[in-house]
């Protein structure tokens, strides 16, 4: 299992990522915008928010990876700056994420149940009942062979 930090952004992640990426000496790995989700969900999007980023990674120099996504309103939590980390563990069987989001999700609140998404992964995201917040996400092209 892995676990990497995880940032909100209010409008900045792209140039947030371009700078950490310098500073830091990694390479950008994958920026998605929320324009490229399924617009099917109820929840309209302005231009402005289709441009938004909603997935952002850097892979940086000894394996580890940095993410982070923009906040809509309306769309998980709210932005707090200060507040804006999640952790986001990455098991390595299905299994194992059912188990880990559910023992982290007792006491807390779920804020977007685990389930199969339209990029591939299983995920889901929660607070735990410490007001810590993370995000499981299972890849199957991540499993070891």
């Amino acid at each position: 299992m892995r676990i990497h930090a995880y940032l909100n952004f209010d409008g900045q992640a792209e140039e947030a990522f371009g700078f950490y990426a310098d500073v830091l000496g990694g390479t950008l790995t994958e920026i998605h915008r929320f324009g490229s989700m399924p617009q099917d969900g109820g929840f309209e999007l302005t231009p402005e928010q289709q441009n938004l980023v909603m997935h952002v990674g850097i892979e940086l120099p000894h394996g580890q990876i940095l993410m982070a996504s923009d906040v809509i309103e309306g769309m998980g939590p709210p932005h707090v700056e200060g507040n804006n980390i999640s952790l986001s563990v990455h098991p390595t069987s299905r299994a194992e994420a059912d188990r880990v989001f559910h023992a982290l999700a007792e006491g807390g609140a779920v804020t977007m149940p685990l389930a199969d998404q339209f990029w591939g992964d299983y995920f889901g995201s929660l607070t735990d009942r410490f007001g810590v917040n993370w995000m499981v996400n299972y890849s199957a092209a991540d499993t070891p062979s």
